[in-house]
């Protein structure tokens, strides 16, 4: 217990309580959510933004327990009153949503602010104690959920608005937030009772340890292999700022000696500019061999994996449905794994051929350049990088200095301002957790508003800043929704956007690479989508209920803009002497998209199709793996490959039978992009962008995806988008040659209609 002693702040024990008889002062018992706080939230300041400098962990912690309780204590008030009142209650959205929306808006404030911290500031906000906070809240959150007096209530209520006179009474924004509570209850097992729910339970206690496992092994795999490069041929073609991050000692960098790890980023980067094949192979062997029982036995992922895989299915069967999978498609905008499949094969019908032939092209380029023998898997990125520096004139570390920060941002705001109706302004004096972040207001600025006051606002913090922000392997960047839009809580939306390039050095501004252009826009994008929505409720506000295959289409849409030859010149000139960025540069900007194209596709339908067979049968994964990846790859499967059992996003992330989300956002997102690319003249396009915003952007979980790719395209989406994007699509004719045409409509989707 913590207690307050003569303005002192002791771990109170059976040894030091009676270590002194005489005692002076008083002994002040400090509850367990922290002192008494002002109703307000005590982490925010009088023009209602977050007040980051006073946010210290005491605080945030307090805040967090406090709204914890009282969101916990409205659920129980609603049980009471429900129970009391019987079917009495006739409008659930009055009596039942409005007073959880109430108390779950501070909750979800606090939450995002400590997020925000934690990202940008982990040095103020560790990580043990962000999780303390973010398990309170996920708690906190599940309550409304886990009620069956307010499950019975709003099921009855969504029942009712099958008939049509009922459901003209609520807004389809309506409809899909109680459907969303409902299925969330559903979920997490309330219609499951007596010894099944106690079997429920269980499951869901295992899940969580065997994941756990299996990240941590990963973890302790990657952590422990480690190679030392002492010769500097071996390290001539890597870029300078990867070569001062390898190095033990940053300041020989070009000298060495070089750390070599299996972290991600590093095992990329190797492959990539690595000119001795043997050394490739050593790295890559040991990266796809981690975790199994050819290197270190007591780090084998894969009895985790199988326990990963039969519990999920005992979960799905429990709570009513034929497999995990099955499962899963309820939160998916393409509603069945028919669906799915189908679009899976109709990319990879163009995907394979082109694959093959870029291969054979690759491997003619490598053999020109004095590589000796077939490519393997390993050399790909190696020769890749060569061929696309040699043929197409793609240098990453050359362009960066056409690409400084401001000049960047400013083109990515005036384009985001002509496309949407909008105006992005700084503002000046507001509270930071670090000087390098600066706030900016978004007004609307379409015909007929008023443009006198902002309706939303975001934090940038561009600038890495080492042993101060929080470092995740491949993820450069982060959008976190601070505050949702809620018209009950009279709340404007609220984010940051957070990312960790280049700071600024020696009288240079910070200078991006194309990779880091990429990572702005698709931030960028997803901000929007946050803070140009027009939900009145938080729980479907923005990205809030998107479907998961469907969250990450706007990011994917910026990613495209992105590459529109006007969008490239709009954002960059020369840091030294604003000369504009040569026309080939453009085009060799754009030529990387294509580059390879077919069989990066193939790779990322290898793991989808892998997510996907793995949870919908109770084959050995081996066994999966040794049918599936023939399908995909022109390479033999290695005999001792064991990626799966260190594939983190799939069975100890958030992403198991549903990694295939990520393709089919950025193929919805092509078909989406295609509107903006088909309108040549500026008129058009700011017509097409007015669209965007009226649905994609302002319509966020209130809607079904489906529904609103609809409004905005006016018919179903098509894979055909996306392999013209990449330069693969080539006109078939013959048996199949309709492929998956349009996605049909989910049987969710059609109910709403």
């Amino acid at each position: 217990m913590v207690v307050s002693f003569c303005g002192k702040r002791l771990l109170l024990t059976r040894t030091n309580l009676f270590a002194n008889p005489r005692r002076h002062g008083y002994i002040v018992l400090v509850p367990e959510i922290g002192e008494d706080l002002p109703e307000k939230n005590p982490l925010s300041s009088a023009n209602g933004l977050p007040e980051f400098n006073n946010a210290t962990i005491e605080k945030c912690v307090a805040a967090i327990g406090q709204q914890a309780i009282a969101a916990e204590k409205s659920v129980k008030m609603l049980e009471e009153r429900l129970a009391s009142d019987g079917p009495g209650v006739t409008d659930v959205m009055k009596d039942i949503i409005l007073p959880l929306e109430a108390t779950g808006a501070p909750l979800e404030t606090t939450w995002g602010i400590a997020k925000t911290l934690y990202l940008g500031s982990s040095s103020r906000l560790p990580t043990k104690s962000y999780m303390t906070i973010h398990e309170r809240a996920r708690g906190a959150r599940r309550a409304k959920f886990n009620s069956v007096p307010i499950y019975d209530a709003l099921k009855a209520s969504a029942e009712a608005t099958k008939d049509a006179k009922t459901a003209s009474t609520l807004s389809g924004e309506e409809q899909r937030l109680l459907r969303k509570y409902v299925f969330e209850a559903k979920l997490s097992g309330i219609e499951v009772d007596g010894s099944s729910k106690a079997e429920l339970n269980e499951i869901l206690e295992k899940l969580s340890q065997e994941r756990t496992k299996f990240q941590n092994k990963r973890d302790v795999a990657v952590k422990k292999f480690q190679q030392l490069i002492t010769d500097p041929a071996l390290m001539k073609e890597f870029p300078p700022t990867m070569l001062q991050s390898l190095a033990t000692d940053p300041t020989q960098a070009v000298k060495g000696p070089w750390k070599i790890t299996l972290q991600p980023p590093v095992v990329s980067s190797f492959l990539e500019h690595c000119p001795d094949r043997t050394h490739r192979w050593n790295l890559w062997q040991a990266d796809t061999r981690k975790c199994s029982i050819h290197t270190d036995k007591s780090l084998e992922n894969s009895s985790h994996l199988e326990s990963i895989r039969a519990l999920r299915k005992r979960q799905a069967k429990l709570l009513g449905y034929e497999s995990y999978v099955h499962m899963s498609m309820e939160t998916k905008m393409a509603g069945s794994v028919e669906v799915v499949n189908n679009a899976l094969d109709e990319l990879l019908r163009y995907a394979k051929p082109a694959a093959e032939q870029e291969l054979g092209v690759l491997e003619r380029f490598a053999g020109e350049n004095g590589f000796r023998g077939p490519l393997d898997i390993y050399d790909v990125p190696y020769w890749k990088r060569r061929h696309l520096s040699n043929v197409y004139e793609f240098d990453q570390e050359a362009l960066k200095d056409y690409f400084p920060l401001p000049t960047v941002l400013g083109g990515l705001f005036r384009m985001a301002e002509q496309l949407f109706g909008i105006r992005i302004a700084e503002r000046e004096g507001v509270d930071v957790w670090h000087d390098d972040v600066h706030f900016y207001d978004i007004f609307d600025a379409r015909e007929g508003t008023s443009q006198s006051e902002p309706i939303a606002g975001f934090y940038t913090d561009f600038y890495s800043r080492e042993n101060e922000k929080l470092s995740i392997a491949g993820n450069a960047g982060w959008m976190v929704g601070i505050v949702n839009r809620s018209v009950a809580a009279s709340a404007q939306p609220l984010a940051a956007l957070i990312c960790n390039f280049a700071a600024p050095l020696y009288g240079k501004p910070s200078l991006l690479t194309v990779d880091d252009l990429q990572t702005l826009f698709n931030r960028f994008g997803r901000g929007l989508q946050h803070l140009l929505t027009e939900c009145g409720y938080s729980d479907v506000a923005g990205l809030s209920n998107i479907e998961w295959d469907a969250v990450e289409v706007a990011g994917h849409v910026f990613t495209h803009l992105l590459h529109h030859g006007d969008t490239i010149r709009s954002i960059a000139s020369h840091y030294s002497n604003g000369n504009p960025l040569p026309e080939p540069c453009v085009e060799a900007i754009q030529r990387r998209r294509s580059h390879l194209a077919g069989y990066r596709l193939c790779r990322e339908l290898y793991h989808s199709r892998l997510d996907l067979q793995l949870h919908l049968t109770s084959d050995y994964w081996l066994d999966v793996v040794r049918h599936l990846y023939p399908q995909y790859h022109t390479f033999p499967l290695d005999r001792k490959d064991a990626h799966p059992c260190s594939m983190l996003p799939i069975f100890s992330g958030e992403w198991g039978a549903a990694y295939y989300s990520h393709l089919w956002s950025e193929m919805i997102a092509a078909d989406v992009y295609s509107a903006f690319a088909e309108a040549k003249e500026p008129a058009q396009r700011q017509e097409v962008g007015r669209r965007f915003r009226e649905t994609f952007l302002a319509l966020g979980g209130g809607c079904h995806p489906g529904e609103v790719f609809r409004r905005f395209r006016g018919r179903d989406p098509c894979p055909t988008a996306l392999l013209k994007t990449l330069g693969i699509y080539k006109p078939q004719h013959g048996p199949g040659a309709a492929g998956a045409g349009h996605a049909k409509q989910s049987k969710d989707e059609q109910h709403q209609q």
